[in-house]
């Protein structure tokens, strides 16, 4: 009976946390490049089931959906890989593309992360991207330049990355060490100009899911309940 109130008690935990982590997909539904996680358990017991843990949780890389925005600097990837990102010493991976220019050209994000390998020049009137992520610019008297190359980085197991940020992932050794992915081939990855990654999150289907864990959290609460009368009538039977 206590292992059945184990049990029923480690799954109700089980299903906080599943809520938890669906919970935190809907808040950021709505920001760019934000890929949705989910919550992965294990068994306890080998031989017989005792309960239920916590194995942490994947983040699931599906392509989100493009859509056009209004920053000048803003780029997407359609397909696998990362934007390679730097602050300071510290380097990181995204998929959230929205960037504005930093005084000394560089192109960082809202939290001061700088995209690898492009600089843009005080005096450019234009900038464009190709789908292999070179960046070229028009400066004052039509000068046509090169303002570097957007570095695009992928992994052997990428659900193993390490969540740093909304959006923001660095590497671990379950993942594997990045490796520079050639883009603008013409059936693989391409740098988008002009748009940004939506989220990967479905409200339709995260909504369907509190409803699936609404409902195993309340059933394991009921084991709890029946448990514990049991155990209550075996301590009537010793009296």
């Amino acid at each position: 009976m206590n292992r059945a109130l184990y049990a029923a008690a480690s799954g109700m935990a089980a299903q906080q946390q599943n809520l938890d982590v669906i919970a935190g997909n809907l808040a950021n539904a709505d920001v760019p490049g934000f890929k949705a996680a989910t919550a992965v358990f294990s068994v306890i017991g080998r031989d017989v089931p005792l309960g239920t843990s916590s194995a942490g949780t994947h983040c699931i890389f599906s392509q989100g959906k493009l859509m056009k925005s209004g920053g000048p600097f803003d780029v997407a990837l359609d397909g696998r890989g990362f934007f390679v990102v730097e602050r300071g010493r510290e380097r990181a991976y995204t998929r959230a593309g929205s960037f504005s220019r930093a005084a000394d050209g560089a192109l960082e994000n809202n939290e001061g992360w700088r995209l690898a390998g492009v600089r843009i020049p005080n005096d450019a009137t234009d900038v464009r991207v190709d789908g292999d992520g070179h960046v070229k610019v028009t400066r004052t008297g039509n000068r046509a330049n090169a303002a570097g190359q957007i570095r695009i980085a992928a992994f052997d197991a990428p659900e193993a990355l390490r969540t740093i940020g909304s959006s923001l992932f660095s590497a671990t050794s379950a993942s594997g060490p990045p490796r520079s992915l050639h883009v603008g081939t013409l059936h693989g990855t391409k740098v988008v100009f002009g748009m940004l990654e939506r989220s990967n999150v479905s409200i339709v289907e995260a909504m369907m899911q509190i409803l699936t864990a609404q409902r195993a959290y309340e059933a394991n609460a009921k084991g709890v309940q029946a448990a514990d009368e049991m155990l209550r009538i075996a301590n009537n039977l010793h009296r």
